[in-house]
């Protein structure tokens, strides 16, 4: 339903924000309780006891931006790869409200091992298996103990939040793994719950101006658009609370089952909602004509081949999945 961005339209809702503590995860946990939700902001950093990260956001923060806002957080502190903290959590939420209706996932959104960018060939897989179990592991350890509060109620939405509408994403062969996992997990949930009755989705915001992003380009959110000078591209960038209030307003609408499974991005549910960002604007990446002139050749050259290669992989197995689809269903009707 259109207009499900309004705010208070989730009045009642119980919500869980994993990774809370800043950037995307940051700004859904604001833009829920904008919209009327209770949220309960989860991560590592607290004041005191930081994240490896070692950055000064905790998630206590984020729970006080909330209730300065008129919205009611807690602030817990849980390690989303330890699986008996996640089952204390959600027995909590239990506990406390006796419902779940939206969890999201936003763990390790910019977690600084992903930052490489080498080839293949070059790649260093010191950290693997810490990132696999941070930006993977943990995501499907939280969707496990938020769907079984989810089912008996026959309700519910679970978000993943990753990068790019695509299957393509930036970084090294490792992090395009572990954005292509996210994605994933999406499609997975969805077809294991919709005959429970649970949502699930995945989505990624555009060009996100985190409080690593502002950082990097030495401004801050005030005079944010100073950073167009070196990136024109970010001109077209978004606050976190625009990701937040689109799932706001996905969670809002009483038809998001007809769309389980699928990959949103910000911008395309801000036209469908007539969603605006916290300065007014509605920033559109799906429409930018991005600058791609600053980006070296061989960077170009490579998501050039990745785009034709994963463009005739889709495009393959979606004709064997229709294909297998049809004579799955024609085999069943006759069998059954």
């Amino acid at each position: 339903m259109k207009g499900a961005g309004k705010r208070r339209a989730l009045a009642g809702a119980v919500a869980v924000v994993a990774g809370a503590t800043r950037g995307a995860g940051r700004g859904i946990a604001r833009a829920l309780g904008e919209a009327g939700a209770t949220v309960y902001c989860t991560g590592r950093s607290t004041r005191g006891r930081p994240s490896p990260y070692s950055r000064s956001e905790t998630i206590e923060e984020t729970a006080e931006l909330i209730t300065a806002a008129g919205g009611h957080a807690i602030a817990l502190r849980v390690d989303h790869t330890a699986e008996p903290e996640v089952a204390a959590l959600f027995e909590r939420v239990e506990l406390e409200r006796g419902r779940l209706d939206i969890h999201v996932n936003s763990i390790a959104g910019e977690d600084p091992m992903m930052a490489g960018g080498s080839s293949l060939w070059e790649l260093n897989l010191t950290h693997a298996e810490a990132l696999l179990r941070q930006a993977v592991l943990s995501r499907l350890i939280t969707a496990k103990h938020a769907a079984r509060l989810m089912i008996p109620r026959r309700r519910g939405l679970i978000v993943e939040v990753t990068e790019s509408d695509l299957l393509l994403s930036s970084g090294d062969a490792l992090t395009q793994l572990l954005r292509f996992a996210q994605k994933a997990m999406a499609a997975i949930h969805a077809a294991e719950l919709r005959r429970h009755g649970v949502v699930a989705i995945a989505i990624t915001p555009g060009f996100l101006r985190s409080e690593h992003m502002l950082e990097y380009f030495g401004v801050t959110e005030d005079n944010w658009r100073d950073a167009g000078k070196k990136d024109r591209n970010f001109l077209e960038s978004e606050s976190p609370i625009f990701v937040g209030r689109a799932i706001a307003a996905l969670a809002a609408d009483s038809a998001i089952g007809e769309r389980t499974g699928q990959l949103f991005s910000s911008w395309e549910v801000a036209r469908t909602y007539g969603i605006s960002d916290i300065d007014g604007r509605r920033p559109d990446w799906g429409q930018l004509e991005i600058d791609y002139s600053e980006i070296p050749r061989p960077i170009i050259e490579a998501m050039t081949d990745a785009i034709e290669v994963q463009a005739a992989w889709l495009e393959l197995l979606s004709m064997r999945t229709r294909h297998f689809q049809t004579a799955f269903l024609r085999q069943t009707a006759t069998s059954g």
